[in-house]
């Protein structure tokens, strides 16, 4: 059997130079390879980085999901140790507030492109 291991999560955008500097500065990740239409980065601490390809098509997800609309097919879960300076960092940097919260303990947020994401506290 071949060794495999996860490498990146990609996530579409029509910017992802921008997409990618978001994140670069809510996780304090470097960016590792910066392209035309590709941008890298990868978790000083090791594990999966993340990656942004231009898909000029891109159209943001509805969270929450409504038939007939864009579905989202994943979200990055990101654990913070303080609920509320994480979301107004995110903000700061961004993303928006989701209008629907499903839960006490987790913030819904949408990046610059609409990609939901979760802020949490355990």
């Amino acid at each position: 059997m071949p060794q495999l291991s996860l490498s990146a999560t990609v996530l579409d955008a029509r910017d992802p130079r921008g997409l990618a500097h978001f994140y670069r500065d809510l996780l304090d990740w470097p960016v590792s390879t910066d392209e035309d239409g590709w941008v890298m980065q990868r978790d000083p601490a090791g594990g999966a980085g993340l990656s942004f390809q231009r898909e000029q098509l891109h159209v943001a997800p509805t969270w929450p999901a409504e038939d007939g609309r864009e579905q989202m097919q994943l979200h990055l879960d990101i654990h913070v140790d303080d609920l509320e300076t994480a979301v107004a960092r995110a903000v700061a940097l961004g993303a928006r507030l989701a209008s629907f919260q499903p839960q006490e303990h987790v913030r819904v947020m949408l990046d610059p492109e609409g990609h939901p994401f979760c802020l949490f506290v355990e």
